[in-house]
């Protein structure tokens, strides 16, 4: 399992990704899920996966693989983050076809799926959610992030917190907090922590960090975090504790 998250705001963009991947649980291995493609001055793209680690991996090397041919559409000559969208779904179906049937008569879960988002010189920040079938979503002022993976433990604070109005400073603190969440909650989710933030209009990454599981600042969320839930929690008034006389079934 992994935990990927991107956002689309008003300032820039925000891309994470977890680094832990299982095949049970004597089979835990790290393995980056996030793949940088810049030419600065005219583009940065940003992809994020999940699911089938081989499909994913062999998605992305086919993408990199069609952009040294000059005479076909590519991430590096697409004109629209719109385009980069449907070359990488194409290729996720292409890789599909050809290892999905194998994988699926081993009862083996062949399913991918890809957060690719960025920003490309004569237009806007965008960011799309590719399933598994290739086909994809767009994310809009209503829904400003998404999420692959697991995503439960991690959504409440993303839902409370981020807005296209967020800072990329708080929206950040955010993305972290989530993490921090959800791995709490799923050991199949862990650190190294992977986090781009993109500030919009740069057209060149200015921020790209990595968190391992010593980091201190991934300490120090967690635990401020924690307290800050117990004490929230403990200044919550108490309910009424009178019956209100509402009926039951008190049957044998």
């Amino acid at each position: 399992m992994t935990y990927c998250v991107a956002a689309n705001l008003n300032a820039g963009m925000i891309f994470a990704s977890d680094s832990r991947t299982n095949a049970g649980v004597d089979n835990v291995g790290r393995f980056c899920k996030m793949r940088i493609f810049e030419n600065p001055g005219d583009r940065v793209i940003v992809t994020l996966t999940s699911g089938n680690l081989a499909i994913s991996q062999g998605t992305v090397n086919l993408l990199i693989q069609n952009a040294r041919l000059s005479d076909r559409k590519n991430i590096w000559n697409c004109t629209s983050m719109y385009e980069v969208a449907i070359l990488l779904g194409d290729c996720l179906r292409e890789i599909q076809q050809r290892d999905g049937p194998y994988l699926t008569q081993r009862n083996i879960d062949a399913s991918a799926s890809f957060l690719v988002g960025g920003q490309i010189q004569g237009e806007e920040p965008r960011l799309f959610n590719i399933y598994s079938e290739g086909n994809f979503i767009e994310a809009s002022l209503d829904t400003p992030f998404f999420q692959i993976g697991e995503t439960k433990y991690g959504k409440p604070i993303l839902d409370r917190v981020l807005v296209p109005q967020t800072p990329l400073r708080e929206a950040s603190k955010c993305v972290i907090v989530s993490f921090d969440s959800t791995m709490r909650s799923n050991i199949s989710v862990g650190p190294p922590i992977d986090l781009l933030v993109y500030e919009k209009d740069a057209l060149r990454v200015r921020l790209h960090k990595r968190f391992d599981e010593n980091n201190p600042y991934l300490s120090l969320v967690h635990h401020q975090w924690g307290e800050g839930l117990r004490q929230a929690f403990g200044q919550l008034p108490d309910m009424d504790w009178t019956d209100d006389g509402h009926p039951r079934n008190t049957e044998p």
